[in-house]
Order: structure tokens, then sequence, then C-alpha cells
């Protein structure tokens, strides 16, 4: 089974759970495992959260400004990648290890979450037109009786 989807959305707060349960109905139908959707799940939201608030050249989401969910179910793995049009990572390289936050810290944690949660993270930068993309890809297990397939 393959299925794949892109949202073009504004860099507002109210965009990111409608791209969860975008995700999370797509696993459910396909009978992907609850476990595995719900990491996904997650990770999806910090990569949206991170394209809201630093993805533009505003800070904290300019509503006129864009990012892009786009997921791939194919087979037995889903990637799903977040791209944005902001400045991008800093010195414009690809980041493969994210730095933890410091423990008093109230931002920070999202990539790393990322990098837990996924089986592989790419992290770095649109060389065109520019801004961030974060990547990342799971291995789905599945329910024993998927609702998109025949019974």
């Amino acid at each position: 089974m393959s299925i794949w989807w892109s949202l073009h959305l504004r860099r507002e707060a109210a965009s990111v759970p409608l791209a969860r349960r975008l995700l999370l109905g797509t696993m459910e139908s396909a009978g992907v495992d609850p476990d595995v959707s719900y990491d996904l799940s997650v990770a999806l939201t910090e990569a949206c959260a991170n394209a809201v608030e630093h993805g533009g050249d505003t800070a904290w989401g300019d509503a006129d400004e864009e990012y892009r969910v786009t997921a791939y179910l194919d087979g037995d793995q889903c990637r799903i990648e977040v791209t944005d049009s902001g400045p991008g990572f800093p010195g414009g390289h690809a980041r493969s290890a994210p730095r933890p936050a410091d423990q008093d810290a109230e931002h920070g944690r999202g990539l790393c979450l990322i990098q837990e949660l996924a089986d592989h993270v790419h992290i770095g930068n649109n060389p065109d037109p520019g801004g961030a993309v974060v990547s990342f890809d799971k291995i789905l297990k599945w329910r024993t009786a998927p609702s998109l397939l025949p019974a």
C-alpha cells in the first residue's frame, strides 16, 4: 500500500494540530500500530512547531508565510518532511545530531525528541529556495486487521 499527502499551511499555531490529526487519521485508516502512529505524530508536532516559530522572516508565526508538510506511507515505512521558508539552520549546514537543551531551558528539545522517536532523521537547509528541512522516517508496525485492506 502507498499513501502520500502534502499540505501547505500558514505559519500559525492552529495549523499544527491540523497536520497531526491528518497524519493520525491516515495511520489509523491504513492500520498502523497506534504506538508507532503516536510516536510519528509527536515528532510531526515538534517539526511543525519549529516551522511555525522559526520558519519565516518574522518571529512567531506571520500568517502570510507558509510551510509545507509531506507524508509518505510506502510499504512498511513512513517518511515525513517539514519544509519552511525561514533563514534555515545556522551556518547553512545540515545537522545530524541536535544539541540537547539545558535542563532549565523552556525551548530546544524538539529536534532531540524527533531524533529519539524516528528511525532516521535528516535536519538541514533547503538550498533552493532556502529555509529549513526536517525529514524523518520510521519502520511501520501494523495492527492485525488494517481497515483499508480487504478483510
